[in-house]
């Protein structure tokens, strides 16, 4: 009986198109990708190096806690223009996004 959560979790993790190591399917990667563009790129600049939001460059991120960034994503900003996107995706997601942009290279 106590493999029934388990199953259940697996069965809810495959079916929702997620790995279980918690990277999000390519589908999903693409709509994320497309949400950081133009979402996320028109307060922080669709260069990513800043705009009214502050910079989502590799350097502007470095010594900042992936914590710290997660959560400023899923919940925001208080008194800021930083809305949270905790409903629109999960932690995972979110943590796979922080290393989309601690990798990323500067666009022109």
């Amino acid at each position: 009986m106590k493999k029934l959560p388990l199953l259940i979790w697996v069965i809810t993790a495959v079916w929702a198109g997620s790995s279980l190591a918690g990277e999000p399917s390519p589908e999903r990667q693409t709509t994320l990708r497309n949400l950081l563009n133009h979402d996320c790129g028109a307060c922080h600049g669709l260069t990513l190096k800043g705009g009214l939001g502050p910079a989502l460059l590799p350097e502007a991120l470095a010594g900042k806690p992936d914590e710290l960034l997660i959560s400023t994503i899923l919940e925001g900003r208080k008194g800021t223009a930083m809305p949270p996107w905790q409903p629109f995706m999960s932690k995972d997601e979110a943590a796979w996004l922080v290393g989309v942009l601690r990798n990323s290279k500067p666009r022109q």
